[in-house]
């Protein structure tokens, strides 16, 4: 079974930082595309190794990304 999921990634320093929101999930890269894999990589394992009730727990289905504007000074 797949599970789509969202990836959001963000430089930090000299490479990225990728997060899940719907797990509270991390990982890091030194392209965009490692740290995409290396999120994908943890989410697997996470769902290999976390029990059904553990993910059902801290799966959270709604999750909406968006942006704001916002005044600045």
């Amino acid at each position: 079974m797949n599970k789509q999921l969202t990836a959001i990634i963000e430089r930090e320093g000299t490479g990225y930082v990728s997060f899940c929101p719907e797990l509270d999930i991390s990982s890091q890269g030194d392209t965009i595309e490692e740290a995409r894999s290396n999120l994908q990589e943890a989410l697997e394992l996470f769902f290999e190794t976390a029990s059904p009730s553990e993910a059902a727990e801290r799966l959270h289905e709604e999750i909406y990304v968006t942006r704001l504007e916002v005044a600045v000074g």
